[in-house]
């Protein structure tokens, strides 16, 4: 039998650590059905104990993934162990992920404990763990600043505990990937069939993913990375990279490979870098925009005669159609259906009526619409963030010299109509000032982006926004989509809003739930 790498995904814990990439509770659901989708092992959830909308991520989550483990990060302490075994209830397969630093500068500045106090912690939680789940985690944090001897000593202690998993991270980056191999072999050889050992690398030095794979080569079976390689600081070891060069070099690692859907992998990094709004860079491997363009006319020549003289794989290997041309006004609905499928997309009866509605509205609108439009639509459409408020039209009056002034009409849940207008520092401060007149919410905008989803004067512009309402923490992201910019915006604004007031609302569940 060949080797399986089991891919522990924590694009929705350490991922959504990235500094702007939060995601609603809605989000972080379809995001997780997506992973299981692409067939990854395990889905670290979120960080039960963190706050009120990761533990409502982990509990629907827990409720609609089957094949897939779903997992949740605790600290060694009962409190946070019982708050992650809580949000697992209801999970098919759930695993309990706990952790401790093991490096001297951790455990003497952070945690301020003696090395034999901190296996006892470590001991106690896992035992907590195994008590409230049949499968544990537990994790080394700082482990390659680590000393090897007291590594050893607290993974014993650890596996008889009845942790099943040993995870050795490279939490801060530090480790160079032929000495990681040679470290993760010596811990391999030491926990030998009690445990499966994993690993989880940060990119601090641009070597995340080149030390997972060293470490696969060093007898680890589990590694632990994002999509997009999302995650705190410079990010985290990207899994399409993982899995495709797995696949791609099956002579260096002896046929060893991951249960991943390749051709998931595409529409996995887009359904993430549209929800959080964080672009993979262009040159990025596997998924990068640029990843397989060839701009040299030799590259071109080559390609033309027999792709694989400049390509190591295909588009099509990740699901990504090189035939970007789709429909157009005429189509119908059939035809449309049978695209959603051809591109991976399985919406409900009721999203599809919407996507198809505004499909329909945007084909009337614009010359060529291309596979990229169609898939920012139906990853717009299934949100399913309640809609409270409903933009239902804006008039703008701008000029040189002149005050930007907006009207805006906004519908609210319950059938009501109201209208008002705004004058601001410019069209779409006037446009969000008119919006927070109707709705009676005030909104601080942190951040505003803007980019063409496809090509030509008369692309798709999606638009991202994040803001704070009513001096309430944490910001939401708001996602709008039309040909018109401002549009979009306003789209986008009132998005956040209504994402703000589920969020609010999820949270008033959650705490009724734990009296």
């Amino acid at each position: 039998m060949a080797r399986i790498i089991k891919l522990f995904d924590t694009t929705l814990r350490d991922g959504e650590q990235s500094p702007g990439a939060s995601m609603t509770t809605p989000e972080k659901v379809r995001i997780a059905k997506q992973l299981e989708k692409l067939g990854v092992d395990i889905i670290e959830a979120g960080f039960a104990i963190a706050s009120g909308g990761d533990f409502a991520a982990i509990s629907q989550i827990s409720e609609i993934v089957t094949n897939s483990i779903v997992c949740s990060l605790a600290r060694a302490t009962a409190k946070d162990i019982e708050r992650a075994a809580e949000a697992l209830k209801n999970a098919k397969k759930k695993r309990i992920h706990t952790f401790i630093a093991t490096s001297p500068i951790h455990m003497e500045y952070k945690l301020k404990m003696k090395p034999n106090d901190v296996i006892a912690r470590a001991t106690s939680a896992v035992k907590l763990a195994k008590s409230l789940v049949d499968d544990v985690e537990f994790s080394c944090e700082d482990a390659t600043r680590s000393e090897t001897a007291f590594l050893k000593e607290i993974i014993a202690a650890a596996i008889e505990a009845g942790a099943g998993t040993i995870n050795i991270p490279d939490t801060v980056g530090y480790a160079i990937p032929f000495d990681y191999q040679r470290f993760v072999g010596e811990i391999v050889d030491f926990v030998g069939d009690k445990a499966t050992v994993s690993v989880h690398c940060h990119n601090d030095l641009g070597l995340a993913s080149a030390n997972s794979l060293a470490a696969i080569l060093g007898g680890a079976n589990q590694v632990e990375c994002t999509i997009n390689g999302l995650g705190e600081r410079a990010g985290n070891a990207s899994l399409e990279e993982i899995a495709m060069t797995l696949r791609v070099r099956k002579d260096l690692f002896g046929g060893a490979d991951t249960r991943i859907n390749a051709k998931e992998i595409y529409a996995s990094s887009r359904l993430l870098a549209e929800t959080c709004g964080i672009e993979p860079q262009p040159n990025k491997a596997i998924v990068g925009k640029n990843a397989f363009a060839h701009e040299s006319g030799i590259h071109q020549d080559g390609v033309l005669k027999r792709r694989e003289t400049y390509e190591i794989m295909s588009a099509e290997d990740i699901g990504l159609d090189r035939n970007r041309l789709t429909l157009g006004k005429l189509s119908g609905s059939h035809a449309f259906r049978q695209k959603l499928k051809e591109l991976g997309f399985e919406p409900s009866e009721e999203e599809f009526a919407r996507a198809f509605d505004r499909f329909k509205e945007l084909a009337d609108r614009k010359k060529t619409v291309y596979d990229e439009d169609i898939r920012s639509l139906l990853t717009s459409e299934s949100a399913n963030v309640p809609a409270e408020f409903t933009l239902v039209n804006m008039q703008l009056t701008d000029c040189s010299g002149g005050v930007p002034f907006s009207t805006v009409t906004i519908r609210k849940a319950n059938g009501e109509e109201i209208t008002d207008a705004a004058i601001g520092g410019g069209t779409i401060d006037a446009v969000f000032k008119a919006i927070d007149r109707v709705c009676g919410f005030s909104g601080q905008l942190l951040d505003y982006k803007v980019d063409a989803v496809s090509e030509g004067k008369d692309a798709l512009a999606r638009v991202l926004v994040k803001v704070v309402f009513d001096d309430e923490k944490p910001a939401v992201m708001g996602h709008g989509l039309d040909v018109d910019t401002m549009k979009a915006s306003a789209e986008a604004y009132v998005g956040s809003l209504n994402s703000y007031l589920a969020m609010k609302d999820a949270l008033r569940k959650v705490d009724r739930t734990s009296i």
